[in-house]
């Protein structure tokens, strides 16, 4: 009697293991089957941005250095991010050191251009003061040369000849003098304006400095909230960074009342992007707030990210009223609609399957492998355009042993395949 109740026991456990084997079967079927359907589909483009505004004043160091061949320059010391500040007031200090040896040197350099000045100005005024006396005397010996002629005219013709000579040299050893006094003064006119002229550079250059100098004390030009420069790796600029003089940008003083979310598309999805589509904008520091944008400007160039190999586009987006709580920096999920259809068959991404470069299939519930021609595709949901109707289940995964089955092919499409392969072989045939 325990022997059959012991196996009548094992014969209904069997039968509960093979029913709930069943089914566990028949759910995990059911499970990987998705329907047909139809509706509106939205081709919707995700990508993450940054916030930033739309409009904004530069916080900008001294832009002059780059005339005294300074390139770039270190923030000492800046006030921290997101402070509120009013116009004139202490934004940043930059490293002076390497100007500030400029600066020595050109002081140094004002001495010796004072100095020569100085020294040509001395040098120029004896120079005269030796040139007139040499005319004052020259002038006395023509007077005395010509006395003595006239008190020789009762001497021999000779003397008086000799005394005529004499005069007449003196005459021209005064005319000459004079000649090269005129000449003298011009050329020490032209070194003392030459001097002169070096000497009103340096303190030019020097005053220029001075102003430069004060600069490296940066003030805000406008009353805002300072946000911090990014640099061309994407990190702000702060204290211990270095700023380049083609954009001696320290901070920004950001317009808040107009915000833009900076994002960036990859190449593949950017011609879907056009200006003047709705974006819905998510912020990560406020999950429940939901905001509408505007694509304003898509890049015509693909950059590369750092970190990235992919190459992406800039697409600004920007954001619809004005929201006390957005901040620049601020991280968005931007949700770009790239095209609406009003009605459309569609099926899940995972149930589509490929075969070439060109044929893509579907597994219908009898398990047979149907080719399908696709529309528009989004994260998640692809078109379809011939192969499926409404209500029809796929699988999203492969069932199990019908792999090796051939596909069904669309007699719409074999027109298109017949060209393709007739184009490929007359390409082969010309190889």
């Amino acid at each position: 009697m325990n022997r059959k109740l012991v196996i009548g026991g094992v014969l209904v456990v069997l039968v509960a293991v093979v029913a709930w084997a069943t089914r566990s079967s028949e759910n995990k079927a059911a499970d990987i089957m998705a329907t047909v359907k139809r509706g509106q589909f939205k081709v919707e483009i995700e990508t993450t941005g940054e916030l930033e505004a739309k409009n904004s004043v530069k916080i900008k160091g001294p832009q002059e250095l780059r005339n005294f061949d300074i390139w770039q320059v270190t923030i000492q010391n800046i006030i921290n991010e997101g402070t509120v500040v009013k116009k004139g007031d202490w934004v940043a200090t930059l490293d002076p050191s390497e100007f500030q040896k400029k600066f020595t040197a050109k002081q140094i350099e004002l001495e010796k251009a004072s100095s020569k000045y100085t020294q040509t100005q001395l040098d120029t005024t004896l120079q005269m003061r030796q040139s007139r006396d040499e005319l004052i005397n020259l002038k006395y010996a023509e007077d005395e040369k010509r006395i003595i002629l006239e008190q020789s005219k009762f001497e021999p013709p000779a003397t008086i000849k000799q005394a005529e000579i004499n005069l007449d040299k003196a005459k021209r050893a005064y005319e000459q003098a004079q000649d090269n006094y005129k000449i003298k003064k011009n050329q020490n006119v032209e070194k003392m304006r030459e001097v002169s002229a070096e000497l009103r550079k340096v303190q030019n250059e020097l005053e220029a400095m001075t102003k430069v100098l004060q600069s490296f004390d940066v003030h805000a030009p406008e009353d805002g909230m300072v946000i911090y420069e990014k640099g061309w790796d994407g990190r702000p600029i702060k204290a211990g960074s270095q700023i380049h003089m083609w954009d001696p940008t320290v901070a920004t003083l950001p317009d808040l009342t107009v915000m833009m979310s900076k994002t960036y598309v990859n190449e593949v999805d950017v011609r879907k992007v056009k200006p003047g589509q709705t974006v819905d904008v998510g912020l990560d520091a406020y999950p429940d707030k939901k905001l509408l944008g505007e694509v304003t400007n898509v890049a015509n160039v693909g950059e590369q990210r750092p970190n990235s190999d992919a190459r992406v586009f800039e697409v600004m987006v920007e954001i619809r009223g004005n929201d006390p709580a957005l901040r620049p920096s601020m991280t968005t999920s931007n949700k770009i609609l790239a095209e609406k259809i009003d009605s459309a068959l569609y099926v899940p991404l995972e149930s589509l399957h490929s075969q070439g470069d060109s044929l893509t299939y579907v597994f219908l519930r009898d398990g047979s492998k149907q080719e399908v021609q696709l529309g528009q595709a989004n994260a998640n949901e692809a078109v379809v355009l011939l192969g499926l109707r409404e209500g029809e289940n796929v699988y999203l995964s492969v069932p199990e042993g019908k792999q090796d089955k051939p596909v069904k092919l669309l007699e719409q499409l074999n027109g298109k395949r017949k060209k393709k392969e007739s184009d490929s072989t007359t390409a082969q045939n010309l190889n």
